[in-house]
């Protein structure tokens, strides 16, 4: 199953600002109900068969945003404007991305980046980008996708209040 990021929007029946609610709803419809896994746990993440696990984040009774996590089988692919970002090398995706939007090195872990234009953020452990065969440093592990402000430092959240009046 291929799962579109559609920043700000969400991804696949996953829409950040629904309530926890319709959530909750949405996370259950991406069960494979035929390979329940033991780790799934209702209103927080689901694990598919592929090894993608999807996540989401609520504060508020609102959905702010979801997480997807490398599959280990090729039948799940997190796509971001045709960019198979968990197939592709790190750096890749980076130089793939960048061409739709602006992605930056994390300031806190240059193994991480966020495209803040488009809300996303990828991350992994470490970096091992000349090390294929390392593949917890050479691939991203996660992507995230959030509501707009999510990464907001207080005084960024202030000023977009302050914009927002």
């Amino acid at each position: 199953m291929d799962f579109d990021l559609a920043p700000p929007t969400g991804v696949g029946p996953l829409r950040i600002g629904m309530t926890r609610h319709e959530a909750d709803t949405a996370l259950d419809s991406l069960r494979d109900l035929s390979v329940v896994s033991e780790s799934d746990r209702p209103g927080q993440h689901v694990l598919r068969p592929s090894g993608l696990m999807i996540s989401i984040h609520c504060m508020r009774d609102m959905l702010e945003a979801v997480e997807l996590w490398r599959p280990s089988s090729r039948t799940d692919r997190v796509l971001f404007q045709g960019v198979d970002v968990f197939a592709l090398p790190a750096r890749e995706v980076v130089r793939r991305v960048g061409e739709f939007t602006s992605i930056e090195e994390d300031p806190d872990d240059d193994a991480s980046f966020i495209a803040p234009d488009s809300l996303l953020g990828f991350w992994r452990p470490f970096a091992a980008d000349d090390e294929p065969e390392e593949e917890q440093g050479h691939y991203f592990s996660s992507v995230l996708l959030a509501r707009p402000g999510y990464y907001d430092t207080p005084a960024q959240a202030a000023e977009r209040l302050q914009q927002s009046l």
